[in-house]
């Protein structure tokens, strides 16, 4: 497996010349950029005629991850070339109340003998995240490895896009099946946030809008634990993730709010908050954020194995970037020490992130460090 790793930064043009020798019908290319390149797609195009024989896909970023470090206004680019790992790509339009149709769409094109993992990426807007992935796992087998996330647009929210192969474009979601028995594929995602105040009880939701807690609007009680900040929503909101589980289950996930409703007084998060669940506030701990990045990058360690030149995604939440500032791309350095060296690393910060939970079947999660690690076992 040969894995290449380039930039695209305007007025310079790219980082170095496109590896067009990489180009065959086992060639992944991930292109991860600013919300604006839906205006200006002539870097992709170019990949596109780069690498016309090779898989293509990306979406729009809140910051683009390359190595180690985070990077606005570009293009970060990976160009894979797997020995024997097949490939194969599935679009599907998608729409906040289609997002299970999109999802089971999605699947079903790509189920087949072989395949191994299914890498995920989705307009950041205009989608359910949870009924996105609950329409996947209705299709594919457990065995399936299931990662990937929901394009950004910094802390604007306005809009966000999808990269086909062809064109950038919003109101789709593009995924990559992985198929061969040498493919390695490891995986994991973890938070660091820290809950507070108390545990509260979902009243009244529908979907992934949110209008009691305790049976009080839910917007009012956020706006009293943000204070000044309530000014700032729905971009402030990313600092105060909100955690939720079902009663007697340990099993805790991360919702982030899209956007608020101030006739309503109600919310609108990235993922379903099922009526009767249980939530509480989250705030950060800088160190624990790093920390759990640190522990995502160990998680894949244990599902990847032995494996040649391994490509790696990262996927973290634009709230995480929000809370750490300047201290951002330590969490990359965190992932970074645990990765083998060998390792190439490219991705986004987003507005959602796919995976499992720890082992089966894939979750959507928000404010995590997701990383999914690929490579090919060497032949015997």
């Amino acid at each position: 497996m040969d894995v290449a790793q380039r930039s695209y930064v305007r007025g310079r043009g790219w980082s170095e010349p496109l590896p067009v020798e990489l180009d065959s019908a086992r060639t992944l290319v991930l292109a991860f950029g600013a919300s604006d390149y839906l205006d200006d797609q002539a870097p992709l195009a170019e990949l596109a005629a780069a690498f016309p024989r090779a898989h293509r896909v990306g979406c729009s970023t809140s910051g683009e991850i390359a190595g180690t470090r985070v990077q606005d206004g570009t293009l970060s680019v990976a160009v894979a070339r797997f020995a024997s790992t097949a490939l194969a790509t599935h679009v599907a339009p998608v729409d906040g109340t289609h997002s299970y149709d999109a999802g089971r769409a999605l699947a079903t094109g790509l189920v087949r003998d072989g395949l191994r993992a299914v890498l995920v990426l989705s307009d950041g807007l205009a989608v359910n995240g949870t009924e996105l992935v609950a329409g996947i796992n209705a299709v594919l087998p457990e065995s399936v490895v299931v990662t990937g996330g929901l394009a950004g647009d910094g802390d604007r929210f306005r809009r966000t896009w999808v990269f086909d192969g062809r064109q950038a474009k919003s109101g789709c979601v593009v995924a990559v099946g992985l198929y061969g028995d040498r493919l390695v594929v490891g995986h994991g995602s973890k938070g660091g946030w820290d809950k507070f105040g108390p545990e509260r009880e979902v009243t009244r939701s529908h979907g992934n809008v949110l209008h009691t807690l305790d049976g009080k609007p839910a917007l009012t009680l956020y706006k009293e634990y943000l204070g000044d900040r309530a000014a700032g929503l729905p971009a402030t909101a990313l600092l105060f993730p909100l955690a939720i589980r079902t009663a007697n289950d340990d099993k805790v996930l991360v919702r982030t709010v899209l956007a608020v409703d101030e006739a309503a007084g109600s919310m609108t998060f990235a993922g379903d908050i099922p009526q009767g669940c249980r939530a509480q506030l989250m705030r950060a701990n800088f160190d624990r954020l790093i920390t759990g990045a640190g522990d995502a990058a160990l998680m894949t360690k244990h599902t990847a194995g032995d494996a040649t030149t391994k490509l790696s995604i990262a996927i973290s939440c634009v709230g995480r970037r929000l809370v750490l500032a300047e201290r951002t791309e330590e969490e990359l350095e965190a992932t970074a020490e645990v990765l083998p060296p060998s390792s190439v690393q490219v991705g986004f910060y987003s507005y959602g992130e796919i995976s499992p939970y720890a082992t089966g079947r894939c979750d959507l999660h928000n404010q995590t460090m997701t990383l999914t690690v690929i490579g090919e076992a060497e032949t015997r």
